[in-house]
């Protein structure tokens, strides 16, 4: 790669782009067809069609985003769950078996759990923060293992360097979902990740307007995933790519100033007397603290706490909060508060949140762009009794 394309903010903006320029478009064209001539494409999955993700729009996303972690190869879906699904489902079958941490987002657990546990797949779950223990989980039909690089929703920081170790050990996939922290804050790839998943719909397209999900990694790996979306039909459309492609041009911008945000935010929660518990990994407090400033280039613009008085204090402080939106999703310029046993968890019954230490009560916090005078002077009145 040439030299002035090493640093991710210049990769952002011309890591991909289609050369010579197309018409001499700065901005890549939407190509809002389905079918393209054919020119003698000997195999299926050659075929220039927009079920199999092959368009031009597809394809600069496919090298930008590989690029930006330093992956072989990526394909771009039409949500996070796809993404999330389709890779599972090309690395598993019927007897397989995989490991997951045991605090994942609500639909890759009902995912795991519930979907895959009917169509024959087999799991057990892993504490991310004792890797001694997982040898003993392992089975002859294991195939995979599954973590996130910040837990959704306790911001949890397992030994990510020990699950890359341990997957080449004992010949296993290993699978993480890397949307918390993004391609700026860290790069599965590098340390040894088969594949890194996103949910685009979040930091990478940063302007809560489309879903999307992405997968990077291993040429061969990518190249299963690929196979099975083509058949599972998960593409996303041309439109959603090019508004994709737009937003992430501005990716190291908003997410370097979201983590100053968010660690802003978390200091002045952490202090203030009216909250019971505050969960990131910025914290010196934070029990991954130190493995996250050692592996991360910085800590992400997601928090969680936990107000004094459970329940009835989280509604109330949602309630009078009049910057962060309240609503489920995450990554927008915007800031965006929920309850995650009312959303993105919901799903999950209430032995299974409790389970994984999720209590009714906790707040869900995604730091925007906002200035954090104003964000912090609207929690301090909201905080207020």
């Amino acid at each position: 790669m040439p030299g002035h394309y090493n640093r991710i903010e210049t990769k952002l903006i011309h890591a991909g782009e289609p050369r010579p320029l197309i018409g001499g478009a700065v901005s890549i064209p939407v190509f809002q067809s389905a079918t393209f001539e054919y020119t003698g494409q000997s195999s299926y999955h050659d075929l220039k069609y927009i079920r199999l993700n092959n368009t031009p729009n597809h394809v600069a996303l496919h090298e930008k985003l590989a690029a930006l972690e330093n992956g072989e190869t990526a394909v771009v879906t039409a949500s996070g769950m796809a993404v999330i699904s389709t890779v599972l489902l090309a690395l598993l079958g019927p007897g397989d078996h995989i490991l997951t941490q045991n605090c994942l987002y609500g639909g890759t657990h009902e995912l795991i759990t519930k979907d895959f546990t009917e169509m024959g797949i087999r799991f057990d779950m892993i504490d991310g923060e004792r890797p001694d223990s997982w040898a003993g989980l392992l089975r002859p039909e294991t195939k995979a293992i599954y973590v996130e690089t910040i837990t959704n929703p306790l911001m949890a920081v397992a030994d990510l360097p020990a699950v890359a170790a341990f997957a080449r050990e004992h010949g296993l996939i290993s699978v993480i979902d890397n949307t918390f922290a993004s391609p700026v804050n860290f790069r599965p790839p590098e340390h040894g990740f088969d594949l890194s998943l996103h949910s685009c719909t979040k930091y990478l397209n940063g302007h809560s307007d489309i879903v999307a999900g992405a997968a990077i990694g291993k040429g061969d790996l990518i190249g299963k995933v690929l196979r099975k979306l083509n058949h599972l039909g998960g593409t996303l459309d041309p439109h959603a790519c090019f508004l994709l492609h737009r937003g992430i041009k501005t990716l190291a911008l908003r997410v370097r100033y979201q983590n100053e945000n968010a660690l802003s935010l978390a200091e002045f929660l952490n202090r203030h007397e009216a909250v019971e518990a505050v969960y990131y990994p910025g914290l010196s407090s934070h029990p991954g603290h130190a493995r996250a400033r050692d592996l991360f280039d910085g800590f992400g613009g997601m928090l969680s706490f936990e107000m004094k008085g459970g329940v009835a204090a989280a509604k109330r402080v949602i309630r009078k909060l009049t910057l962060p939106i309240s609503a489920p999703s995450l990554g927008g310029v915007e800031s965006l508060i929920t309850r995650p046993a009312t959303t993105s968890h919901a799903g999950m019954s209430p032995e299974e949140r409790k389970k994984a230490g999720i209590s009714d009560g906790l707040i869900r916090l995604s730091v925007g762009i906002e200035a954090p005078e104003d964000l912090i002077a609207d929690f301090e009145q909201a905080l207020a009794l």
